[in-house]
């Protein structure tokens, strides 16, 4: 279960959940992704068993990254308590999700199977959500942490890095 070595406070206020998601928007590591599409307060159970649902979909081939992290503690009062004596105790942790927020990114599989683990991934979450594709996609394989390109002129390292001498070659010839 997912959780905070520790915090600063225990017990914090409910806050709100208004505006769209101004950070976290896009693919930053993954080919697929899953973005909610309202607000919701996603609980560590709730973003592991997605987890678990998409791995065991996949064979544990590919990677898959989480990009939502529960720093909010949720208290609870006990069953059967009379009004009063201060806030309740923590009960669980939770992440705040904003619309357009991106949850869970996936890579190293195919397309079809990409799509429907993170199809029964989204139905162990509490928010509406929809599964993004990035423009272009490098064939590439995760293999123990490790990335190997299938293709390699799809490698970054293979790439010529352009240096100020050949931005002034490309700028004076137009």
């Amino acid at each position: 279960m997912l959780m905070p070595k520790r915090v600063k406070r225990r017990k914090l206020h409910r806050g709100r959940m208004t505006g769209k998601a101004t950070r976290g928007n896009t693919l930053a590591y993954g080919d697929y992704g899953l973005v909610a599409e309202e607000p919701c307060w996603i609980t560590s159970n709730q973003i592991e068993a997605a987890r678990i649902a998409m791995t065991r979909y996949t064979k544990r081939g590919g990677k898959v990254w989480i990009n939502i992290f529960p720093h909010k503690s949720v208290t609870k009062k006990p069953a059967e308590t009379r009004m009063g004596s201060g806030k309740g105790s923590p009960d669980k942790w939770v992440a705040v999700v904003k619309p357009g927020r991106v949850l869970y990114e996936l890579a190293g599989v195919s397309e079809e199977m990409a799509k429907e683990a993170l199809r029964l991934g989204m139905h162990k979450l509490p928010c509406k959500c929809k599964i993004i594709k990035r423009d272009h996609i490098v064939e590439k394989r995760y293999i123990k942490g490790k990335v190997t390109y299938i293709n390699p002129e799809d490698d970054p390292k293979n790439q010529p890095v352009a240096t100020k001498k050949d931005k002034k070659e490309e700028g004076g010839a137009e």
